[in-house]
C-alpha cells in the first residue's frame, strides 16, 4: 500500500469519527421535556401511590408544567400532603393548591418543587386567573427563604368558642343517644395572637341525649357535644358544653334550648361552606342553628347538615403552634352569641 493511499484512509477514518461525534451530540446533550398530558398522569400516579390520600377525590390539571389541584378533601392535612406529593414529581414547576377542605373553600396557595417551609400565598393576579380558568401569570421572583418558624405552647382556656359546621343531619326520630357525628371548624381560633385551631380542622362529637317525640310524652329532644379535634393530623380529646334542641308537646310552639353554648344558625352554612351549604342554610332559615319540622302533635326536631354551632370548651387544652392569624374581622354583623 502506498503512502498516499494510507493517508487517504486515515483522513476518511477521522472524518467518519467526527461525523459520528456530531451525530450523537443531540442524543447526549438534550433532554426532551415532559408534555402536560404525561405530567398529569405522573402526578395522578404519585397521588394514588400515597396511602394517606389515595382515597381523596383530587383532580389534577397541568398547563405549561404548572399543576393545579382541585376537589374536596377531608381536612387540611390531606390538602398539604397532596400539594407536597405533586411538587415532588419530576418536571413540575409549581403546584397551585386550590383544594377545598370538607366543603370549606380556603385561599389557594402555591407550592414549588423545593417545598418551602411555608407555601407562599397566591398573588391577586394568580387568584383572578384561577377563578376565571385562565393561564397563570409568570411566578414572582424568588425571595430569600423565610426564617424558621418559632414554635410555642399555647393554652386554650375553658370557655373558648369553637365555631363548628355539622356535616350530617341529626333527627330525633332516628338518632340514638351515644351516636357519633362529624363536623369541621369554620373559622380559625386565635388565642394570645396565635392560631391554635386552624379553619378546616375536623372535629367529632357524640349525641348526649335523644328523645323521639312519639315515645317521650310528645316531646322531642336532641343534645350534642364535641369530644375530639383533629389538628394537623393529631387527634386531641376535648370536652365542650352541650347544644340542645327541644320540641314542645302537642299544640305548643317549639323552643330552642342551649346548654351554655350558642347557635349561630344553619343559615350560616351557606356563608362558610358555599354550594350545598348555601342551599341548606337558606332552607334552614334564621332558627338559631336548628330546624323544627312542625308545631303540632309533638313532631320531631332536627339539627340539619350545614348547621353552624358555637360550642365552648369546658376544659383547657395546650397545643404547640407557630401560626399567626390571617386578616379577618373577629365577628360579623348579626352573628351574636345567645
Amino acid at each position: 500500500m502506498t503512502t498516499q493511499t494510507t493517508g487517504i484512509l486515515r483522513n476518511a477514518s477521522a472524518s467518519a469519527a467526527l461525523f459520528c461525534a456530531f451525530a450523537l451530540l443531540p442524543l447526549s446533550g438534550c433532554k426532551k421535556p415532559v408534555d402536560d398530558a404525561t405530567l398529569t398522569k405522573n402526578v395522578q400516579t404519585a397521588l394514588a401511590a400515597d396511602d394517606a390520600i389515595k382515597q381523596q377525590p383530587v383532580q389534577v390539571a397541568v398547563q405549561s408544567g404548572v399543576v393545579t389541584l382541585s376537589g374536596n378533601v377531608s381536612d387540611d392535612t390531606a390538602s398539604a400532603v397532596a400539594a407536597q406529593d405533586a411538587a415532588k414529581v419530576a418536571e413540575v414547576k409549581e403546584v397551585v393548591n386550590n383544594l377545598a377542605i370538607d366543603g370549606v373553600q380556603v385561599a389557594p396557595t402555591v407550592v414549588t418543587p423545593a417545598a418551602p417551609t411555608t407555601p407562599r400565598q397566591t398573588t391577586p393576579a394568580e387568584r383572578t386567573a384561577i377563578a376565571q380558568n385562565q393561564p397563570l401569570p409568570p411566578p414572582p421572583p424568588n425571595n430569600p427563604p423565610p426564617p424558621a418558624p418559632t414554635y410555642r405552647d399555647v393554652a386554650i382556656p375553658a370557655g373558648t368558642a369553637i365555631p363548628t359546621r355539622i356535616t350530617q343531619t341529626l333527627d330525633s326520630a332516628v338518632t340514638q343517644a351515644g351516636a357519633p357525628f362529624n363536623g369541621v371548624v369554620t373559622r380559625e381560633v386565635v388565642v394570645d395572637g396565635a392560631v391554635v385551631i386552624p379553619a378546616g380542622s375536623a372535629v367529632s362529637g357524640t349525641v348526649v341525649e335523644a328523645k323521639d317525640a312519639t315515645h317521650f310524652k310528645g316531646s322531642s329532644l336532641l343534645s350534642i357535644q364535641l369530644t375530639a379535634l383533629r389538628r394537623h393530623g393529631k387527634l386531641i380529646s376535648i370536652s365542650t358544653d352541650a347544644y340542645s334542641v327541644e320540641g314542645k308537646g302537642r299544640g305548643k310552639n317549639t323552643a330552642l334550648k342551649v346548654g351554655g353554648g350558642a347557635a349561630i344558625g344553619a343559615v350560616l352554612g351557606g356563608i362558610f361552606g358555599g354550594g350545598k351549604g348555601a342551599a341548606i342554610g337558606a332552607a334552614a332559615g334564621g332558627g338559631g342553628g336548628a330546624v323544627v319540622q312542625g308545631v303540632t302533635k309533638g313532631e320531631q326536631v332536627q339539627i340539619p347538615s350545614e348547621s353552624v354551632i358555637r360550642f365552648r370548651l369546658t376544659n383547657s387544652i395546650t397545643v404547640r403552634t407557630s401560626e399567626t392569624p390571617s386578616n379577618y374581622e373577629p365577628t360579623q354583623p348579626g352573628l351574636q352569641t345567645r
